[in-house]
Order: C-alpha cells, then sequence, then structure tokens
C-alpha cells in the first residue's frame, strides 16, 4: 500500500473517531511536519473526503478549525480500510514465505546462534518462525538498549557482535538495507544477515546501501 494512501487512512481514521483533534496533534500522531499535515488535510478536504469548520474556544473566543468526515469520507475510509487489510495479509504470507525458506535447513549445517534484530509485530512473526524451524533466539536487539520483548531483555545493537551469532535476523517489514548497512558496520558480515524481505538487488555494503 502506498505511503500515501496509509496517510490518508490514517487521517480519516484519527478524524473518524470524533474526538477534537489540532492540526498539531495530528500531525504528531502522524510523525510529519505541521505544514505537511496542513497540505494533507486540504487535499482530502478538496477531494470531498473531511469538512473544514470553524468554532470558537472561550474565554479567547479565537476561531479554531474542526474536521468532520462526509459521507464520502467515511466509504473512502472503508475502502482503505479494506485496502490495507488485504495489503498486511499478503505481506505477512510473503514475508513467512521468505523468511521459512532463508531459515529451513540451518539447524542441519549446524546453525543455532540466531539473534533477532527488531521488536514489534515483525519481531513477533521472526520469533514464531524461528520456533518453527526449531530454533531459540540468543537474544533481541535493536539500535538502542531498552524494555523487554518476548521475555528477553532488549540489548543494544553494539553487542551483536561480542555474541558471535551465526544468524541475526532483521524483524522489519519496511524495506531493510539500513538495517542490514548498520548491522555490517558493526562487523557482522553479510552472509550472516538474514532478512524478513528480499534485498533489492542494489548492493548493501559497510558504508550504507550502495548508489
Amino acid at each position: 500500500m502506498e505511503r500515501q494512501l496509509e496517510r490518508n487512512l490514517e487521517i480519516l481514521t484519527a478524524i473518524g473517531g470524533g474526538a477534537p483533534l489540532t492540526q498539531r496533534a495530528l500531525a504528531k500522531q502522524l510523525g510529519v511536519a505541521v505544514g505537511l499535515t496542513n497540505l494533507l488535510l486540504k487535499r482530502l478536504a478538496g477531494k470531498g473526503f473531511i469538512k473544514v469548520m470553524g468554532f470558537s474556544t472561550r474565554p479567547a473566543a479565537r476561531k479554531r478549525l474542526r474536521y468532520v468526515l462526509t459521507p464520502r469520507g467515511m466509504a473512502e475510509k472503508t475502502r482503505l480500510s479494506y485496502e490495507y487489510m488485504a495489503y498486511s495479509l499478503r505481506l505477512l504470507r510473503r514475508t513467512r514465505a521468505h523468511l521459512r525458506e532463508a531459515m529451513e535447513g540451518l539447524p542441519a549445517r549446524g546453525v543455532r546462534r540466531v539473534a533477532l534484530y527488531g521488536v514489534g509485530e515483525a519481531g513477533e512473526l521472526a520469533y514464531l518462525t524461528l520456533r518453527e524451524c526449531g530454533l531459540d533466539p540468543i537474544g533481541v536487539f535493536a539500535p538502542e538498549a531498552g524494555g523487554t520483548f518476548l521475555g528477553f531483555p532488549v540489548r543494544a545493537a553494539s553487542e551483536l557482535a561480542a555474541e558471535a551469532p551465526d544468524v541475526v535476523v532483521v524483524a522489519t517489514f519496511e524495506r531493510p538495507e539500513q538495517e542490514v548497512a548498520a548491522l555490517l558496520r558493526l562487523g557482522l558480515a553479510r552472509a550472516q544477515v538474514v532478512t524478513l524481505r528480499r534485498l533489492t538487488a542494489t548492493a548493501v555494503t559497510a558504508e550504507g546501501p550502495a548508489a
């Protein structure tokens, strides 16, 4: 699903919640600048998906803006929700199939020390697939240490090389090239890294994805 459509769905869902919503709060929720949020809202209003209404707040009684879904916007939200769900299911199936293909046969080759790099839903999927292949992760790692995940303390990626893993599974549903490059800079070999999504044909080096 295109990022633009994902943002449209996020905005329509937030507005459809009915709670008062400022552009600044919506921008924070989307993780984008207020200026971009304003542009996205104008586009949705131009397509007839939302209405922009003015209202006053006391005691200042200054004009503020309120956003309301139109019937057309409700229909678009439903359509995008269905499309996003279908896209997510396709992505999960492809990811799971690719990871199983990459992991099957590793135990027979003596690979036992597998580290998990990444948390969230992608990390959960990677963990379940590892267990199905008869492998238990030696630990869970992320760019920064903190918290726990699936009962493991989340350790800093800088500790990975010292653990000497046979394989590191990069658990992300996004393009993994940047994460792979970061691991190579930490001293891991490319052959040690397995990704949930296939890398592009562009070579990945320790300096980063090649141009």
